[in-house]
């Protein structure tokens, strides 16, 4: 009656193995159909501030007479 007993729990134990395996998520890395695209649609106005600056520069020197 042992070796019987000892036969389920084997049989158990591989088809519990087996059903845990069979439940492992499957991870898949694959490249896009489509192509990437990046939209680099930037609007600079760096030279607009620079030349107000410089035109503040100018009204505050020491040779406008403001202050």
């Amino acid at each position: 009656m042992i070796p019987t007993l000892k036969r389920a729990n084997v049989l158990i134990g591989a088809w519990l193995l087996l059903a845990i395996g069979a439940c492992t998520p499957r991870v898949e890395v694959a490249a896009p159909e489509k192509p990437i695209t990046i939209n680099l649609n930037v609007k600079i106005d760096h030279e607009i501030r620079l030349k107000v600056d410089k035109d503040l520069d100018q009204v505050l020197s020491k040779d406008s007479g403001l202050f």
